[in-house]
């Protein structure tokens, strides 16, 4: 059984059709009760850092996601912010994330000598690592929208990368906690060739 966490800083129809495309039933889970039988959860998140943050907390969430993902040690795969309040926190604003990865997010810095535009949007080439788990190709095209990118402190937790002026982090694995900045819904076979990599984990 999977869970998309709705938080109202997300367009979780996009997952929600995505997943059903590929067989699976999932949840809307705006209520801890919503969490407690689930096997997998879905943090999808677009807009700023904070508004998630502070919505989870309003919501009364954050235990039940920190139940799933650190106690249990279930899957859970955070999307573009979603990925990102899996760390600790952003340039972009005052909260504190969940802090489950050590790191945090930096603004991309506009270049117009190199035509490097801020936000990030549109297909780009992400690179995996041998060892990760969601990546079935050692290339794939993904479709990102975001001014903010993801900045680890063990880099060995890195588990694919992409170019947008600087080599960042376009996806994390620690253990059972997943995290793209890419948003796979919208990534066509290539997305849905990760959403399937993670439901079989």
């Amino acid at each position: 059984m999977i869970a998309i966490v709705d938080h109202g800083y997300a367009n979780i129809r996009s997952v929600d059709r995505m997943l059903r495309r590929m067989g699976h039933l999932p949840i809307i889970a705006d209520r801890p009760s919503d969490l407690r039988n689930v096997d997998r959860i879905v943090l999808p998140g677009v807009g700023a850092f904070n508004g998630p943050m502070h919505r989870l907390k309003e919501l009364g969430l954050i235990d039940a996601l920190h139940e799933h993902a650190i106690i249990r040690q279930r899957p859970i795969l955070g999307i573009c912010v979603g990925m990102q309040i899996m760390t600790n926190r952003s340039e972009e604003g005052a909260a504190e994330g969940l802090g489950w990865v050590d790191g945090e997010c930096r603004k991309f810095t506009p270049d117009s000598e190199h035509r490097l535009r801020v936000p990030h949007m549109g297909w780009n080439k992400v690179d995996a690592q041998p060892r990760a788990e969601l990546f079935r190709e050692r290339e794939s095209k993904f479709y990102f929208v975001h001014s903010y990118y993801v900045s680890l402190a063990d880099q060995s937790l890195i588990a694919a990368k992409c170019t947008h002026g600087v080599d960042f982090c376009a996806s994390f694995q620690k253990e059972n906690i997943f995290g793209v900045q890419f948003h796979p819904e919208k990534s066509h076979r290539y997305g849905m060739a990760l959403l399937k990599a993670f439901m079989d984990i």
